[in-house]
C-alpha cells in the first residue's frame, strides 16, 4: 500500500480524487453542513476557523489512497466541529476499500456509529437516527468491503494468469532445449562413424601404396562431404558441449519395427514408406521421432484407432503423414499418463532442420500429424 498519492497514478484517478477532495472541503463549510443535519453544535465558526478546517479535510481526502485512518479521523473531528457529514461517508467506505478486513472495517464502524450516532440520536430519536447512521456508517463500509474485495480477487487472477503464461512459455523454452541437446546427441554418433569411415580409407589407401588411390580418394571425399553436410546441419541449430557416444540413432529404415512394437499392443498400423533418394540421418532420425511420439500419442488418447503412416519423398521434400480415426478405449481408460510436451519436442525438431509440422484434430474426431521437410537432392541435405 502507498504510503501517499504520487503523480504516478493515472490521469483518471486524479481527477476523481480532485473532485471527491473538493466536495469534502465545501461539504465542511458552515454554508453547506449548516442545511443538512447539525452535529454537536449549533453555531456560526468565523471563518478564521472554518476555512483551515475544510482545507483540512480536503487534504486528507486528497491523500485518503495511502492514508486511509488519518482521513477517517480528520473526517470525524470535521463532523463534531462544523457537521460535515460528506466526508465521514467517504472515509467509512475508504477505510473499508483499502484495507479490506471485516475486523478493521467492524472497528471503523462502530467508532464511528457512537460519534455521528450520539447528536443525530439526541436531536431525532431511533427512528429517526437509525436509517441515518446505516446510510452514513454502514452502508458505506459495505460497500467499500465490496468493491475492494472485487478489486483484489480481480488483481489475484490477473496475477496467476500471468503465471500461468511465464511457465507456460519456460516449458515451451525447456522442451525446445531439451529437444535441441537430444539432437546433438544423437548426430554425435553418426559424424563420428563417418570421421572413422574416412580414417579406414585412409588407411586402405596408405596400405594399397598408392594402388587403387583415385577411387578410394573418390570415396574419402564422399564421406567427407557428407559428414560436413551433417555437421552444418547440426552446428546451425546449437552449439553442444560435452556430447558422449551413444548407440547408431534410428531413421526411416527402422520405422517398421517401431510399426510392429506398436501391432503388438493392439493398435492397427499402417505402414507406407517411399523414401526414394538418400535422406540424411538428422532428417530420418527427426521424422522417425515424429512417428514415434504420434503412435504413442495414439495409444494414449485414441486407444486402438486404426492408424496410417505414410512417408513420400516429394522432389525436394519429404512429407509425414501420421492420421489416426476414432478408437474404442482411449489411453486413459489403460492407465497411459500424459506428459503433454511431446508434440512442442517434435514440432521444434522439425523447425530446427528447417520444415513444418501440424498437429490438429480432424473433422471425422480423429488426430492428423503432418511433418515437411525440405531436402536438397543436390547435397543431402
Amino acid at each position: 500500500m502507498p504510503s501517499a498519492y504520487t503523480s504516478s497514478a493515472p490521469v483518471r484517478t486524479r481527477v476523481v480524487d480532485g473532485v471527491l477532495a473538493t466536495g469534502c472541503a465545501v461539504a465542511t463549510t458552515p454554508f453547506a453542513a449548516s442545511g443538512l443535519i447539525y452535529g454537536y453544535f449549533r453555531w456560526q465558526p468565523p471563518l478564521w476557523f472554518w476555512l483551515p478546517a475544510a482545507v483540512l479535510v480536503g487534504v486528507a481526502a486528497w491523500f485518503r489512497r495511502g492514508r486511509p485512518w488519518w482521513f477517517a479521523v480528520t473526517a470525524l473531528a470535521g463532523w463534531v466541529a462544523l457537521s460535515g457529514i460528506f466526508a465521514v461517508v467517504l472515509a467509512q467506505y475508504t477505510v473499508a476499500e483499502r484495507t479490506r478486513s471485516w475486523r478493521l472495517t467492524a472497528v471503523s464502524t462502530v467508532g464511528t456509529l457512537i460519534v455521528v450516532g450520539l447528536p443525530i440520536w439526541r436531536l431525532g430519536g431511533l427512528d429517526a437516527g437509525l436509517p441515518q447512521c446505516v446510510a452514513v456508517c454502514v452502508a458505506p463500509a459495505l460497500l467499500g468491503l465490496y468493491v475492494g474485495t472485487r478489486r483484489q480477487l480481480i488483481s489475484e487472477m490477473r496475477e496467476r494468469v500471468e503465471r500461468a503464461e511465464q511457465e507456460r512459455d519456460l516449458r515451451v523454452r525447456q522442451a525446445r532445449s531439451d529437444e535441441r541437446a537430444q539432437i546433438a546427441r544423437d548426430m554425435h554418433d553418426v559424424v563420428t562413424h563417418r570421421v572413422s569411415l574416412m580414417v579406414l580409407h585412409a588407411t586402405a589407401l596408405e596400405a594399397t601404396r598408392g594402388r587403387d588411390a583415385t577411387a578410394v580418394a573418390g570415396r574419402i571425399g564422399t564421406i567427407g562431404r557428407a559428414a560436413l553436410d551433417e555437421l552444418r546441419s547440426v552446428v546451425s541449430v546449437l552449439r553442444a558441449d560435452g556430447a558422449v557416444p551413444l548407440a547408431p540413432q534410428p531413421g526411416l529404415a527402422d520405422l517398421a519395427d517401431l510399426v510392429d512394437q506398436t501391432r503388438a499392443l493392439g493398435v492397427p498400423v499402417l505402414l507406407d514408406v517411399e523414401s526414394g533418394a538418400p535422406t540424411p540421418a538428422l532428417v530420418q532420425h527427426a521424422v522417425y521421432r515424429v512417428v514415434q511420439e504420434a503412435l504413442t500419442n495414439v495409444r494414449k488418447h485414441a486407444g486402438d484407432a486404426a492408424t496410417e503412416v505414410r512417408v513420400r519423398r516429394e522432389t525436394d521434400l519429404l512429407r509425414l503423414v501420421v492420421l489416426n480415426r476414432v478408437g474404442t478405449a482411449t489411453g486413459r481408460e489403460r492407465g497411459l499418463p500424459g506428459g503433454g510436451h511431446g508434440l512442442l519436442g517434435i514440432a521444434e525438431r522439425i523447425r530446427l532442420v528447417g520444415g513444418e509440422l501440424t498437429a490438429e484434430p480432424t473433422a471425422d474426431g480423429g488426430f492428423l500429424v503432418e511433418a515437411v521437410v525440405p531436402v536438397d537432392e543436390r547435397s543431402g541435405r
